[in-house]
C-alpha cells in the first residue's frame, strides 16, 4: 500500500475487550478506504501487540496491517476492560514498555479502564485524564497525582489522549482519524458508520496536535515538560535549560523539529487549555486567561482569535456545554 504510514498499535493485556480492539481495527480499515477514495497520502498502518517472552519481558506484534513495513507505532491504545482490574504489579512490564515508547515520541490513548494502564507509567501525574465514571474513585485512590474529571468524554491532552465510556473507543478513533487524516474524512467515517461526532466536523477549530515522533530527544524533553505544566510561566532561557542546549541552538533545533517557534507552540498549549474550559466552565474570560498564564486578558483574548478564529466569548457560545445541552 502506497502513501506515508502512521502506525496506530492496539494493547492486548490479560481482559482488554476485544471487541474494542477489533472495532477500532475496522474503523480504521473504514478510514482508509475512504482517504483512497481521496487520493490522501496518508494511510493508518493498525497493530496489535502483546508482551510476550520471558515474565512478559518484551512487547511484540501479533498482528499488523501493513506487516512488511518498518517504524514504530505512533499512537499506542489501551482498550477497555470487561474483567477485574489488574494490580499494579501486573501491569508494570506494560507500563514499562509504555514509558519507553512515549519517550521516543509516541502518543498514548487510553478507552475506560485502560486508563489504569497509562496511570501506571507515571506520565499522567499532575495532568487530568477520564475514565469510566464506575473506576474515577479507584483510579484517583490509587494514583493521587492524577487530576480524574470524569465529566469529560475525551481529555485531548496532546500526547496522552484518555477516553471515558466503555464504547467510547469510537470516539478516540474518531479524533484521530481527525487528527491523523483531517475533519473530511473524519466526517465521512462517522456517517458511514452512523456515529455521530458531535462537533468534531468542524474543520477550523481542530485541537493542536504536536509533532513529536521528529527524532530530536532534547526537544521531546522540553515538549513533554510544557505539556505537563501548561507552558505557563515558560521563558526561552529555561526552555533552553531544559533542553540542555545553548539559546540559539535551542531555537533553531526547536522550529525544526515542530515547526514552530517556542512562543507560539507554548500559545497553542495555553490556548487549548482555555478551549477545555471556556466549553465546560462557567469561569468568565478574564479567570480563564490569569488560569492559562496571561496576566493581561487582552492579550490572551488576541492570541485566542489568532489561534482558532473566534473570540472567547464567541468559541463559548457556539461550543460551550450549556449550549449543547440546549441542543
Amino acid at each position: 500500500m502506497a502513501g506515508a504510514l502512521t502506525e496506530i498499535g492496539l494493547l492486548l493485556y490479560p481482559g482488554a475487550q476485544l471487541a474494542a480492539v477489533h472495532g477500532l481495527t475496522d474503523l480504521f480499515e473504514v478510514a482508509n478506504r475512504l482517504a483512497r477514495e481521496h487520493n490522501s497520502a496518508c494511510v493508518l498502518r493498525v497493530s496489535h501487540w502483546r508482551l510476550e517472552g520471558p515474565a512478559g519481558s518484551a512487547a511484540a506484534r501479533v498482528f499488523d496491517t501493513n506487516p512488511d513495513a518498518p517504524g514504530a507505532p505512533a499512537i499506542l491504545i489501551a482498550p477497555p476492560s470487561l474483567g477485574e482490574l489488574q494490580t499494579r504489579e501486573a501491569m508494570a512490564p506494560l507500563a514499562l514498555w509504555l514509558k519507553a515508547q512515549h519517550a521516543a515520541g509516541a502518543t498514548l490513548g487510553s478507552v475506560c479502564a485502560g486508563a489504569f494502564l497509562i496511570a501506571e507509567t507515571g506520565l499522567l501525574a499532575g495532568r487530568a485524564a477520564t475514565t469510566h465514571w464506575v473506576y474515577a474513585e479507584t483510579l484517583q485512590q490509587r494514583y493521587p497525582q492524577i487530576i480524574v474529571d470524569t465529566d469529560k468524554l475525551i481529555i485531548d491532552d496532546g500526547d496522552i489522549i484518555t477516553a471515558g465510556g466503555l464504547m467510547a473507543w469510537t470516539d478516540l478513533g474518531l479524533k484521530l482519524i481527525d487528527r491523523l487524516l483531517g475533519p473530511t474524512i473524519m466526517a465521512e467515517t462517522a456517517r458511514f458508520l452512523l456515529v455521530d461526532p458531535p462537533g468534531r466536523e468542524q474543520r477550523f477549530y481542530s485541537h493542536f496536535a504536536p509533532k513529536l515522533r521528529h527524532g530530536d530527544e532534547a526537544i521531546l524533553k522540553v515538549q513533554h515538560w510544557l505539556q505537563a505544566q501548561g507552558a505557563r510561566e515558560t521563558s526561552l532561557p529555561a526552555m533552553a535549560a531544559r533542553a540542555g542546549l545553548e539559546q540559539r541552538t535551542f531555537l533553531r533545533r526547536f522550529s525544526k523539529a515542530t515547526g514552530l517557534r517556542p512562543l507560539e507552540y507554548c500559545q497553542h498549549l495555553r490556548v487549548g487549555k482555555a478551549r477545555e474550559m471556556l466549553e465546560f466552565t462557567g469561569r468568565s474570560v478574564e479567570e480563564i486567561a490569569f488560569a492559562v498564564g496571561y496576566a493581561d486578558p487582552g492579550a490572551f483574548r488576541k492570541v485566542f482569535l489568532k489561534v482558532v478564529g473566534l473570540s472567547p466569548g464567541h468559541y463559548r457560545a457556539r461550543f460551550g456545554a450549556a449550549r449543547a445541552a440546549n441542543r
